[in-house]
């Protein structure tokens, strides 16, 4: 039986420069790096989860898809913040880039796009509230 999401992969162009960007800028931590005959294994995560994003050179394939439309085309991967407008303020000062001036609201939250140095979008999500069953 399936048990956990291990690792999503995240395609880099230079793995020291996406490192830095994760961990100096959007606050994750390094898991692992190790070195082998094979190649750089360099994984990132939220402190506290146990999902690992796997930063993994293949340059051709960084930052795809390409035609990606600003608010509308989510990441490959979902951050949950408990405070966007909050995080947005605190990445933005950090240098971090976004598609759009400001997160927005959407029928399930709040919502923006950061964009990492090789392209790739990171979907920042905040839940909104809850207020008992819908499905009426």
């Amino acid at each position: 039986m399936l048990t956990n999401v291990m690792y999503v992969t995240l395609y880099v162009t230079d793995q020291d420069r996406a490192l830095r960007f994760y961990t100096q800028q959007l606050g994750l931590e390094k898991r692992i790096d190790y070195r082998g005959p094979s190649g750089r294994f360099l994984t990132v995560g939220i402190p506290g989860s146990p999902l690992e994003c796997v930063l993994w050179p293949h340059p051709a394939a960084a930052g795809q898809p390409a035609e990606a439309q600003p608010g509308a085309t989510p990441g490959p991967v979902f951050l949950e913040s408990d405070d966007l407008r909050k995080d947005f303020v605190i990445l933005r000062d950090r240098g971090v880039q976004f598609d759009q001036s400001a997160p927005e609201d959407y029928p399930f939250g709040i919502r923006i796009e950061a964009i990492d140095p090789d392209g790739n979008r990171i979907s920042l999500r905040q839940r909104g509230r809850t207020d008992g069953d819908n499905n009426d």
